[in-house]
């Protein structure tokens, strides 16, 4: 999920751990420690020229569960060094940092699971990506309950018993949401599938996600030989199936696809993908399709798509090279959410 999301949940695995040890510290350095997987964003861009490579790096070894059981032993025994020192002597041990570092790294990439995006919790064995599909990459409702808890935490002394209560209630909140999330995509893949066979559709596969800021309205792209269909479905709309179903043409043909990099990419789409021409020559817009569009009436909107070149033989992309969003399309999407 997104990164303050991520340090909330770091810094309440660092307050459970050596919370009535070192106070508030505790939650700064489980906070270090939940933004630690996330640093592979520059560890890729290092490691990597070509954007794609980059790109996929993100969320493979350093969210991987291995990385979270070497991690630990790693980073907490450095801190324990330059911690315990002068007065703090003593005052904490070995264990406690590097139980600290485990949970904070380990429930990072755990929560991500639940995410679209997705991670590979079990590399460098597998490249499987773990997507449970049933939260958005940014939910305030999951996020800003659980930031309330740590902050009026932060204002009670360590010893204070009340300390404890805020934290099993930010966790308690935060659980309960994500559980009646899954139930949720456990209830909307049935609208959905519900929603493309009344209209016929014979697909081979359908996947489906919440938009982004929320639970509430969701969007299911099913593919077909040819096409793929794209539609909505709002907890608020008064029919049981979503009836405006958006069709378009893979266009999988367009360039051959079996170049390294492109292979890359279809992974990382799930190939869930369309390619289109672009004006300038050499250039194509490639649509990662597990993402919605902004504008539910417009396949043209969709955020998460790139300009795909081949350059020396190598083909790369120009990350989200979107057009800007338009303050219609943001109407029709909140529109959209109060359901039709």
């Amino acid at each position: 999920m997104d990164s303050l999301t991520q340090i909330v949940l770091g810094a309440a695995c660092g307050e459970a751990v050596l919370g009535k040890k070192i106070g508030n510290r505790a939650l700064l350095f489980g906070a270090i420690g939940g933004t630690i997987p996330d640093f592979d964003v520059f560890i890729g861009r290092f490691l990597y020229s070509n954007e794609i490579q980059a790109m996929a790096f993100h969320r493979g070894f350093m969210h991987s569960l291995l990385f979270a059981f070497l991690g630990c032993f790693i980073f907490g025994w450095i801190t324990y060094k330059l911690y315990n020192t002068g007065k703090r002597e003593e005052t904490t041990t070995l264990k406690n940092w590097i139980l600290l570092f485990f949970w904070a790294i380990f429930t990072h990439p755990l929560l991500d699971c639940f995410t679209p995006y997705g991670t590979q919790l079990f590399a460098p064995f597998s490249n499987y990506r773990v997507a449970f599909n049933n939260i958005s990459v940014v939910d305030p409702f999951y996020t800003l309950p659980f930031l309330v808890c740590m902050i009026i935490l932060m204002f009670l002394n360590r010893s204070n018993t009340k300390r404890t209560w805020w934290l099993k209630t930010g966790i308690y909140i935060s659980s309960a949401y994500m559980i009646f999330t899954v139930f949720n995509k456990l209830y909307m893949d049935v609208v959905f599938k519900k929603s493309f066979e009344k209209a016929g559709i014979n697909f081979n596969r359908f996947s489906a996600q919440p938009t982004i800021f929320n639970t509430i309205l969701w969007y299911a792209v099913a593919e077909t030989e040819e096409n793929y269909h794209l539609t909505f479905y709002s907890l608020f709309d008064k029919k049981s199936i979503s009836e405006k179903i958006i069709t378009i043409k893979k266009n999988h043909d367009l360039i051959d696809m079996t170049d390294a990099n492109l292979q890359t990419l279809r992974w990382f789409s799930n190939e869930y993908y369309n390619v289109s021409k672009k004006e300038k020559i050499g250039t194509y817009k490639y649509v990662d399709l597990r993402y919605p569009t902004l504008n539910p009436e417009d396949p043209n909107t969709s955020i998460f798509n790139f300009t795909i070149f081949n350059k020396d033989n190598e083909w790369d992309i120009l990350p989200f090279d979107g057009t800007r969003p338009s303050k219609e399309d943001f109407t029709k999407f909140i529109e959209r959410i109060k359901g039709i």
